[in-house]
């Protein structure tokens, strides 16, 4: 049985890597649409996509305002119909109204447009009491006024009875004016009413919802008070607990043993350090001395570590010239040896272009064209 090693996976995974990056590359070179184009196809599709969902976003809230618009238009055709009818109403109560009561043969006017005032009227004279006889007529003349007193009382009644006629017309006016006025003031309260009602129901709902925000607002600040007094009440009592560790600690006493830190005996806690004594003074200055001197020898040392290295550093520069003037003799040597070869190599393919040339002068077939394109390098 055959043991697999784990270089020959490695080796293996390797190739099928490789493979696989050879796919995708043929993938891409002999796609014509991304060899021409040279764009990302996933990331226009993905901006397809977005640019849908945008599309279909817009779409929904154009569908809602024309959804709201719709119901608005609908409620203004409602009440323009209702304001339509009404008036058509009115027109037509005024018109049944003249119809009944102001008809043309009961105007004053009307023996002056009547189309049957010829076949009414009466002959030009009866007798010679007639009261059509007028002075222009010459059946009667001044003086001769015989009829005078029933002719005063004529027209006293018939001035009576156009007053009363007057009288009733005004009467009739005020009264067919009265009912379109009541009948409009009728429309225009139940309009009112109508408006009321459903600026009544929009009030109701705005005042729910202030309810409910102004009990929410209500409920947070509760819980905020709450919050904040349970705070406030816990920051006095750690106040009050500082207060009395710091009145019962080392730190208002001056305890130098206080200082000390858990990390080691050389480290100290700053805020309860009160200086160094005069022991560690003095071994402090003493190891400054110490480290003094230190740093002069080391200095002295690198001194002269540079000298001896700037003296090396001039025999390897001495050394690498003289190695780089042989080597520029050599390269010169080699180029021209390198020069007659490839002299003597040019003249030799020359002349051996020139017997291919005699010797194959057949034409490519089919088989020399397929291949070509075969991998993607």
């Amino acid at each position: 049985m055959e043991v697999v090693q784990p270089k020959d996976l490695q080796q293996y995974f390797g190739l099928a890597r490789r493979r696989n990056v050879e796919l995708c590359r043929q993938k891409r070179v002999f796609d014509a649409r991304n060899r021409i184009i040279g764009g990302d196809a996933e990331a226009w599709d993905i901006q397809v996509h977005n640019q849908k969902i945008k599309e279909a976003t817009e779409k929904a809230r154009h569908e809602a305002f024309a959804a709201e618009m719709r119901h608005n238009d609908k409620i203004t055709c409602l009440l323009e119909d209702r304001l339509r009818r009404d008036r058509k109403n009115v027109c037509k109560a005024i018109n049944d109204f003249q119809q009944s009561f102001q008809k043309p043969e009961t105007r004053r006017e009307f023996d002056l447009s009547d189309p049957l005032a010829l076949r009414k009227d009466l002959p030009a004279r009866q007798s010679d009491n007639d009261v059509r006889n007028t002075i222009s007529g010459m059946q009667r003349f001044m003086g001769e006024d015989l009829n005078f007193q029933e002719r005063k009382r004529f027209q006293q009644e018939q001035n009576r009875e156009w007053s009363l006629q007057q009288q009733r017309e005004r009467k009739d006016a005020q009264a067919g004016q009265k009912c379109a006025e009541d009948l409009y003031r009728q429309t225009r309260l139940q309009w009112d009413e109508t408006a009321k009602h459903i600026q009544g129901l929009g009030s109701a709902t705005r005042r729910a919802a202030c309810a409910a925000v102004k009990e929410f607002n209500k409920s947070q600040a509760t819980e905020s008070a709450e919050r904040k007094s349970r705070e406030k009440n816990q920051e006095q009592e750690d106040s009050l607990a500082e207060i009395s560790n710091l009145l019962r600690g080392d730190l208002l006493s001056e305890n130098p043993h206080q200082a000390a830190s858990s990390f080691g005996p050389h480290r100290v806690v700053p805020d309860r350090w009160k200086g160094m004594s005069r022991e560690q003074l003095w071994q402090i200055r003493l190891t400054q001395k110490q480290q003094v001197q230190e740093k002069l020898r080391l200095q002295e040392e690198e001194h002269q570590r540079d000298r001896g290295l700037d003296r090396q550093r001039v025999q390897t520069a001495r050394t690498a010239l003289l190695l780089e003037r042989q080597q520029r003799r050599q390269q010169r040597d080699l180029r021209r040896a390198l020069d007659r070869s490839n002299l003597s190599l040019a003249e030799e393919q020359l002349s051996q272009k020139k017997s291919m040339k005699e010797v194959y002068t057949n034409q490519p077939t089919e088989d020399y064209f397929t291949q070509f394109n075969t991998g993607s390098r």
